[in-house]
């Protein structure tokens, strides 16, 4: 889904708000962090979770270090 949005000036910085049928379906509210990631089409807001981003660390590091191992078992 695509909506147009409207930049405010928040202080020293510039703030966008969603419209509340789009922030309602994304299960977002006032206070919560969403990371903005800059890619070559333009500006991508994804939600952050913490506990993901720990899980995603471990699950690198067990991949890194049974990476043989793991290498063996999808033949």
């Amino acid at each position: 889904m695509t909506k147009e949005l409207k930049l405010r000036q928040a202080g020293g910085s510039v703030a966008a708000t969603l419209p509340k049928d789009m922030a309602d379906r994304l299960h977002l509210g006032a206070g919560d962090r969403v990371l903005a990631v800059e890619t070559e089409r333009g500006i991508l807001l994804t939600p952050y979770d913490p506990a993901v981003e720990a899980g995603l660390a471990i699950a690198a590091r067990a991949a890194k270090q049974y990476r043989n191992a793991l290498r063996e078992l999808a033949k």
